[in-house]
């Protein structure tokens, strides 16, 4: 008798502590996966965009990523009521078909927003406005069944899940702002994760922020989700050496890579969980081609040092729109004639040793 009350005591104590457990994610094999976020591509495509290697030949973006770059998966947003369909369910469909075709991994970044969903930023669907706190875990709960759905009718099977997008600040604001309603910003969480499982049980689902570097930030969000009932299975980090030293020296870049490496051995030690970098991204500057061979080999430390300084918890790295041209979002990886710059070679198995 005594043993099965210690036992059950023994069992008790995870729930008694207040203590989560994510979902065993070790049962997949334990390969560490290199990965883009493309949500911008079909509108290049549509734009008339056409991509060639480095060779000067035309060729279709994903494969180019996939065959020459050693890409294994691709990320894509998906937007609740989009301005023209942009990033809306059924470009996620479409996405997801393609990256099927090839053989790629895929992930859903949910923003819960008509747009844009960020730090700075997390507007509540124009749908949603007025509602109720409950109504609002509903609006959660349902759109993110209705965008799986479609994917699960269509055999695409997402293999990890975002519930939010750079949720440092909390989402859904004010209701879901982490400082105003940290109870309600778990919530949301809750609510998103419990969704994800009910049409993909064996998904992974992340909770996302940004500044990988801020161990600071990723302690008090994740306390927060985790103290009012929140769930997860691995964290996504964004890491943007640029922005976070505001183009500084290499030196400065090099420090950040650094704290966001022992950051991910902080969080995954701390919460017991994988982590991953769901984005980053370096400057191209066809004017200096110096600073595309840094961002080069900032870009190979980054997969090197998550692949073989996290104790393995590290499960891979995503680069943000390789594919966008410098003329509108600086931190791509392909010039201004659609084709690979120097920086992408970081992503290729051995690159650092070529280069020397």
């Amino acid at each position: 008798m005594k043993r099965r009350l210690l036992t059950l005591l023994l069992m008790a104590m995870p729930l008694m502590a207040g203590a989560w457990q994510p979902t065993d994610t070790t049962t997949a094999a334990r390969d560490f996966v290199k990965g883009a976020d493309v949500g911008f591509l079909q509108g290049q495509e549509r734009r008339g965009v056409v991509f060639h290697d480095r060779q000067g030949r035309q060729r279709e973006c994903l494969e180019l990523l996939r065959t020459d770059y050693q890409l294994s998966a691709i990320r894509m947003r998906v937007w609740v009521n989009p301005r023209g369909g942009t990033c809306d369910k059924h470009e996620l469909l479409a996405m997801g078909r393609r990256a099927k075709a090839l053989g790629m991994d895929f992930m859903v970044d949910f923003h819960y927003a008509d747009s844009w969903a960020d730090p700075a930023k997390q507007p509540i669907p124009a749908a949603w406005q007025g509602h109720t706190y409950e109504q609002m875990l509903q609006d959660v709960r349902l759109h993110t069944i209705d965008v799986l759905t479609l994917l699960r009718q269509n055999d695409i099977t997402p293999r990890w899940v975002q519930v939010g997008n750079e949720t440092a600040n909390g989402l859904l604001w004010p209701m879901g702002h982490i400082e105003q309603n940290p109870a309600q910003y778990a919530g949301f969480i809750h609510a998103g994760y419990d969704a994800v499982k009910e049409v993909f049980p064996e998904a992974i689902v992340i909770v996302h922020l940004d500044r990988g570097h801020k161990q600071e930030l990723y302690d008090w969000n994740l306390d927060t989700v985790l103290r009012y009932g929140g769930k997860f299975d691995m964290v996504g980090m964004s890491l943007y050496p640029y922005w976070a030293t505001k183009g500084g020296t290499p030196e400065q870049d090099n420090k950040i890579i650094t704290d966001c490496i022992a950051n991910i051995r902080h969080v995954s030690q701390k919460y017991n969980c994988d982590v991953m970098i769901v984005e980053t991204g370096f400057e191209v500057d066809e004017q200096h081609p110096e600073k595309m061979e840094e961002g080069r080999r900032q870009l190979a430390r980054v997969i090197r040092e998550a692949r073989t300084q996290t104790d393995g918890h590290c499960r891979g790295v995503f680069y943000w729109e390789p594919q966008c041209l410098p003329g509108g979002y600086k931190l791509g990886a392909f010039g201004s004639n659609a084709a690979p710059t120097a920086i992408m070679e970081g992503f290729v198995e051995d690159s650092e040793k070529s280069h020397h």
